[in-house]
């Protein structure tokens, strides 16, 4: 960083001006590994998502919700096989009676994008 020399009647304005880089580079670096992290638990979901037919491994995909000056918000959804994502992670009750039991895909896909988001925010900060 550059030295600067100021006047202490420009102190607040010197002190500001270094904030507003700070927060424009942590929201770059936020936003950067939001949209990295989103594209891998939807290909972990897809890698340990259950096939029979494969419509529903395929159907993942990642949609950008919401995003403004200092936030994103991204959301990983199966666009049209939404129905059975929870009967197939927690298992369904059989027609004619016993139990299916539950495969796990989302929620270990879910656990890990956290910890590595975590951990790409953490890097990009620090550098």
């Amino acid at each position: 960083m550059a030295e600067r020399r100021t006047t202490v009647d420009g102190l607040a304005d010197a002190i500001m001006d270094g904030l507003k880089e700070y927060a424009d580079l942590a929201t770059d670096t936020v936003k950067d590994a939001v949209k990295d992290v989103s594209k891998t638990v939807k290909k972990d979901i897809q890698a340990n998502a259950p096939k029979r037919t494969g419509r529903y491994k395929k159907s993942w995909t990642v949609k950008k919700t919401a995003e403004s000056s200092n936030s994103i918000t991204m959301t990983v959804h199966s666009k049209d096989r939404y129905q059975i994502a929870h009967l197939l992670e927690h298992g369904h009750a059989k027609r004619g009676g016993g139990r299916v039991a539950g495969r796990e895909h989302i929620a270990p896909a879910e656990a890990k994008g956290n910890r590595e988001l975590m951990q790409k925010i953490e890097r990009g900060l620090r550098s």
